[in-house]
């Protein structure tokens, strides 16, 4: 018995334990020796403790308690914490076409129209068109970026028009000179996700407009302008003129 009450060292180790809740420290040992007969009662119940603390009393045995207490966490513990943030940002549509510096880059002339004004031309052939008037044009920077439509229109289904023909024989004369418009470019169907291919929208000479939807494209763009040869009619004289829209429209 005296080996337990009275050992060379005593070595008290503390723990503190940040993870899941652990058992706080709460012990009650007691031993003696009651008529030569050594006893021991660790953590006993409560008529124990009022057995053991009553032999105390008398000046029997002894006692070691241990009490260790610590507040528990302010909330539940969560061992694995997943944070997800939500980035967002906007991009707004935008379509570009660079036609040239100023208004002068987009009048087209075709100067001087020839027509068959020899007279030793037959009587069927005068006045008509010598060969196809046409106009090429490109640029560099076209396109959109976003679901697009590009729309070609020409502001007369007749082509260039005369509107101060005065008077003609409508069976030999006209005044008015029909031609096609034909767009290319590089580009994809619309709501399409896939590498760009060549793209073309024609206007013909019989059409008034036309259009196309597209998804988003960047690419250069040719308009190429075709008025026909009129060999079947003669050509009244003055200016001819005719206007011609390209519009890329976000949609």
């Amino acid at each position: 018995m005296k080996k337990i009450l009275t050992g060379a060292v005593a070595a008290i180790a503390l723990v503190g334990i940040a993870s899941p809740a652990a058992a706080q420290t709460n012990q009650r040992h007691y031993a003696g020796v009651i008529l030569g007969i050594p006893y021991t009662s660790t953590n006993p119940g409560p008529f124990g403790v009022l057995a053991n603390e009553a032999l105390l009393g008398l000046g029997i045995g002894t006692r070691y308690t241990a009490v260790a207490d610590a507040p528990s966490d302010s909330e539940a513990a969560t061992p694995t914490v997943t944070t997800t943030f939500n980035l967002t940002g906007s991009v707004n549509k935008d379509c570009s076409f660079y036609a040239g510096n100023d208004a002068n880059a987009r009048n087209i002339d075709f100067g001087v129209i020839g027509v068959r004004t020899g007279n030793n031309e037959n009587v069927n052939s005068a006045f008509e068109m010598v060969g196809p008037a046409f106009a090429n044009i490109e640029t560099l920077t076209a396109g959109c970026n976003f679901n697009n439509e590009v729309s070609i229109a020409k502001n007369n289904v007749n082509g260039l028009v005369n509107s101060a023909a005065g008077g003609y024989d409508t069976d030999e004369f006209q005044a008015n000179i029909p031609y096609s418009v034909t767009a290319n470019w590089t580009g994809v169907a619309v709501n399409t996700v896939t590498s760009g291919t060549g793209q073309s929208l024609a206007v013909s000479t019989s059409q008034q407009n036309n259009t196309i939807q597209q998804g988003a494209w960047r690419s250069n763009m040719t308009i190429n302008f075709n008025a026909p040869a009129i060999t079947n009619k003669g050509l009244v004289a003055g200016t001819y003129a005719g206007t011609t829209t390209l519009t890329l429209s976000a949609l």
